[in-house]
């Protein structure tokens, strides 16, 4: 999974104007691990859940920005930091994420 997304997409359940629709619960459930982005995931018909490509998925950038506001980074967003694969200061803290 990459984490090179910088700011949300429209549609991101991040946002405040898509929060509402999922509740903070349901969105804590999503940031808890990797969050791909749906628009680079694939659609599991026996689940009906988003999952990640093989190759080229990448972390949803609302579930990253939701986390950093937080202070509570994942240990593999913090991993993914010290080896160079994800640089927090690169995102749009200023992004209408709940």
């Amino acid at each position: 999974m990459n984490y090179t997304l910088t700011k949300p997409c429209d549609a991101c359940p991040f946002l405040k104007i898509n929060a509402e629709s999922y509740g903070l619960r349901r969105l804590r459930q999503f940031a808890s691990g990797e969050f791909v982005c749906h628009k680079t995931a694939e659609l599991n018909e026996e689940t009906l859940e988003f999952e990640a490509k093989k190759n080229g998925s990448v972390h949803c950038a609302g579930a990253l920005i939701f986390l950093e506001k937080r202070d509570q980074p994942t240990q593999m967003m913090r991993i993914c930091e010290r080896i160079g694969l994800y640089d927090r200061t690169k995102l749009d803290m200023n992004a209408p994420v709940i």
